[in-house]
């Protein structure tokens, strides 16, 4: 961190996040209990698919009255479709790099999906993804937005491949975004002043600038 006076009462303060601080927010964040959300559906047309799968199911299925159910067999048939974020797949580690002014993030999941007439389906892989910053006005804050570009897929023995690939792109696009990085009020802060009352140094600007291996953030001060 490092800081330069621009003007009288006001300065700039630069904070550098390096690919090492990542690596260890990382390793903390999983060694907590990987990341899950739910499946993220393509689109309308696959509910609807689905949902006429299920009917025609019920409709060829045997049915006895007072027949006494087993309910273990819903337990067994069940299908948490969902995706977990992992540390590594494949050889793959889950990372935020910094290349040639852009933000890459591989990220390595594993999860479960449930195609109609299928049934079950495990799979795992790593998405490539490019990560954008802008400042939110709305929010004070400086964000991130994760765009996956590329789906590397295993596990799924070529079933699907396709269609997993959408859900996955989904679910990250929707679940992760945005991506809040710093906010104003939360790198405000009073400096205490022997005999004199506390001077507070409030953020009124932010930028950035992407160098090889770091995110450098300069915030613009004002002392009152």
């Amino acid at each position: 961190m490092c800081a330069s006076v621009s003007k009288a009462q006001q300065a700039d303060v630069m904070i550098s996040l390096n690919e090492q601080f990542f690596d260890t927010l990382l390793d903390a964040l999983f060694k907590a209990g990987e990341p899950k959300f739910p499946l993220a559906v393509v689109k309308e047309e696959e509910k609807r698919r689905k949902g006429e799968g299920e009917k025609v199911f019920a409709k060829v299925s045997f049915k006895e009255e007072n027949k006494i159910q087993n309910p273990k067999s819903k337990i067994q048939n069940y299908c948490d479709e969902s995706i977990k974020l992992q540390r590594e797949i494949d050889g793959v580690r889950t990372a935020v790099r910094f290349r040639d002014g852009q933000i890459y993030a591989p990220i390595a999941f594993r999860g479960n999906y449930n195609p109609p007439l299928i049934g079950c389906i495990e799979f795992s892989g790593w998405a490539e993804s490019l990560i954008t910053l802008e400042f939110d006005n709305e929010r004070q804050s400086l964000v991130g937005r994760a765009k996956v570009t590329n789906v590397q897929l295993s596990g799924t023995g070529g079933i699907g491949n396709s269609l997993v690939t959408k859900l996955v792109q989904n679910s990250i696009d929707k679940k992760i975004n945005p991506l809040q990085i710093l906010q104003m009020d939360k790198v405000s802060f009073a400096v205490p002043v022997q005999n004199a009352a506390a001077l507070k140094m409030k953020a009124v600007g932010m930028r950035h600038e992407i160098t090889n291996g770091a995110l450098n953030v300069f915030i613009s001060y004002q002392f009152q």
